[in-house]
């Protein structure tokens, strides 16, 4: 496993996440802790605990009773008993689930060493989380796809860019409104970094077509992102520059300040009401 992208570990991070050993019980920084945030991964980063899943089981290492959805890769321990847990991203060794001992309604502990961890405060945000927008061809894809990123709470089609007050679909998609199919997502900066969502965004589409997107033609179509303050839109220039760095002859718009207008129900949760999958968006690494 090459480390050339993972934090650089002391010797007893080491100890305990490469080569599996464990942490003296009652000696770790997280065991008798209780302030409101997510652990990370010390040595990826990646985050793999709510702090509201932790509870105090007096057995000498930090316990969760579940993980973010994802976080998590279980294997069977060499010792033949118990379950190893392994960070699904770095496969950094984090401690053993044990079930059964009824210390909580979910009936499970993962015992945790707190040397594999990292924590990062709870910051201030709306009760509804942040926002991003996100214009790339047809939103019933990128509206799917969104919906199932980590620290994503929502994901809504609809327009934005235009000149017209509450356009309808048929409106937009003569093409004489102004307005791209547009995806609003709300997510949780203690679970994902608006960064992580642009990234993601460039991914799952071609940000190089300037008539559209796949077979979806037209203006409606375009590639953009609709930033809400220039620190957003810095980090998006950031990763143009990377993208042109690597060849991708990206047009997509940066545009600041528009007003969301919310698609019609039925185009809400498409491909889940249909019970298929995105025809022409599908996640390829750029990055």
């Amino acid at each position: 496993m090459s480390n050339q992208h993972y934090n650089k570990l002391t010797p007893e991070e080491e100890r305990i996440i490469i080569h599996k050993c464990t942490e003296a019980p009652f000696s770790g920084e997280y065991n008798n802790f209780s302030q409101k945030g997510i652990f990370h991964c010390k040595q990826c980063n990646k985050p793999l605990y709510n702090s509201e899943d932790k509870f105090s089981s007096q057995c000498g290492w930090p316990s969760f009773d579940d993980e973010i959805t994802g976080a998590i890769r279980r294997q069977g321990d060499p010792d033949g008993r118990r379950i190893e847990m392994l960070c699904a991203n770095c496969d950094a060794h984090l401690g053993h689930i044990f079930e059964g001992e009824q210390f909580t309604k979910k009936n499970i502990r993962h015992c945790v060493n707190s040397l594999s961890l990292s924590f990062q405060p709870a910051i201030a945000i709306p009760k509804e989380g942040r926002k991003a927008y996100f214009a790339a061809g047809c939103f019933w894809g990128v509206e799917h796809l969104f919906a199932n990123h980590l620290g994503v709470v929502s994901a809504v089609s609809g327009y934005m860019g235009g000149h017209k007050s509450n356009p309808t679909y048929q409106e937009v998609i003569q093409g004489n409104t102004g307005h791209l199919e547009t995806v609003e997502v709300t997510y949780d900066p203690n679970q994902v970094e608006y960064k992580t969502l642009v990234k993601y965004f460039f991914e799952i589409h071609d940000p190089t077509q300037g008539n559209g997107q796949g077979p979806d033609i037209g203006p409606q179509y375009l590639s953009a992102i609709f930033c809400e303050n220039e620190t957003e839109k810095s980090i998006i220039s950031g990763l143009i520059m990377i993208l042109k760095s690597k060849g991708y002859n990206v047009v997509t718009n940066v545009i600041v300040g528009e007003t969301f207008w919310e698609a019609e129900d039925y185009h809400q949760d498409y491909y889940d009401k249909k019970g298929e999958q995105p025809y022409c968006h599908i996640h390829q690494k750029k990055f």
